[in-house]
């Protein structure tokens, strides 16, 4: 009697730990979520951080800084060939490979011209990609897919105006300018030369102290820290391009699950795909092929995205220093984090810029 009453209360103990539910705890998780079947998927359940895909991506950028730096001090050719510091410029004649001359076509055509391949690759994206403008479907009285335009113009805006502040103008001299004088830089030119420049107002004291006023006076920047405006222009702009192209297509397409989190207003955290256009009443095709899913616009982005991580190789390798290489692959980040992670954590930014193939 005693051992089946021992027995019985085991059993109702058990019951009552499987029917109980789970403790509460915090909203914000990452442990992998396990199914029936046994196989288990990675849930992001931190809207502050990358998903697991971005970071995927995201790392592509400082291996390739990592890797040219090993291949610049491995490599014999670069070893014993010796440039300036500054400019970055090897001697045409002793440069060590066609990439290492800065006259080379790719950068005179594509890296010089960037942000203009850039732009075009994006406008070209937005209005022709089926993810922006798919076959007429009624949700209601709203027709869905136009209003995703406004939002890829605004990001575009903010990722523009961050590319400028850093390297154009910040209410005088760029950020880049500004970093290189704050630590120590200056223009070494000629003192005759310098001094006439200034004495017969062909440009101001204040914009000899840019770069670009430096090489018109026949000087050079000499003795600061030169940001790396090349890794900071080709990581901004291919991780740009990878955002807005990538998440449209592979979510209108079907390619990859939502793995994006968003804070709601309530301050509940929930899968940014609550915030989808909604998909009652399509009455259009099943999603598109790969190709047609990028359409020309999307090919364009995808080709301007490859030939920008070449050049950043390019870059790893031969010009510039380390150090001014990371710093420039961190000011990208900063822009870069204000743009697309930033919003899933504050709703009132959201509804301004949006999130990409939302």
């Amino acid at each position: 009697m005693a051992s089946q009453s021992s027995s019985s209360h085991n059993r109702d103990h058990s019951r009552s730990r499987r029917s109980s539910p789970p403790p509460a705890g915090p909203s914000l998780s990452t442990q992998p979520t396990h199914h029936g079947n046994g196989t288990s998927t990675y849930q992001q359940r931190n809207p502050w951080l990358p998903t697991r895909t971005e970071l995927v991506l995201l790392a592509v950028f400082p291996s390739l800084l990592l890797f040219g730096a090993l291949f610049s001090f491995i490599s014999p050719e670069t070893r014993s060939v010796s440039h300036d510091p500054v400019s970055a410029a090897y001697p045409p004649h002793l440069a060590p490979s066609y990439f290492a001359r800065k006259d080379n076509l790719l950068n005179v055509l594509f890296v010089k011209r960037g942000w203009a391949w850039i732009t075009v690759s994006l406008f070209a994206w937005v209005f022709t990609s089926p993810a922006y403008s798919p076959p007429p479907r009624v949700v209601g009285l709203v027709t869905a897919g136009g209003g995703l335009r406004p939002g890829a113009v605004i990001r575009w805006l903010m990722v523009t105006g961050w590319w400028v502040l850093v390297t154009q103008w910040c209410f005088g001299p760029a950020i880049v300018d500004r970093g290189f004088r704050w630590t120590g830089g200056r223009c070494e030119a000629a003192q005759d030369r310098l001094a006439l420049v200034i004495e017969e107002g062909e440009v101001s004291v204040k914009e000899v102290f840019t770069a670009a006023a430096c090489r018109a006076s026949g000087g050079k920047w000499r003795g600061g820290h030169d940001i790396s405006g090349h890794v900071f222009l080709l990581v901004l702009g291919s991780v740009f391009l990878l955002q807005e192209v990538g998440w449209a297509t592979a979510l209108w397409a079907g390619w990859l699950k939502e793995e994006r989190c968003v804070v709601m207003p309530d301050g509940a955290v929930k899968s940014a795909s609550v915030e989808a256009m909604p998909t009652e009443g399509w009455d259009g095709p099943a999603p598109p092929s790969a190709s047609k899913a990028l359409g020309w616009g999307g090919k364009l982005a995808g080709a301007v995205v490859v030939l920008g991580v070449w050049m950043m190789l390019m870059t790893a390798i031969y010009f510039h220093t380390w150090f001014e290489k990371l710093t420039g692959l961190l000011f990208a980040a900063a822009g870069l984090y204000a743009t697309y992670i930033l919003p899933r954590g504050i709703p009132a930014l959201r509804r301004v810029v949006g999130l990409p193939g939302i």
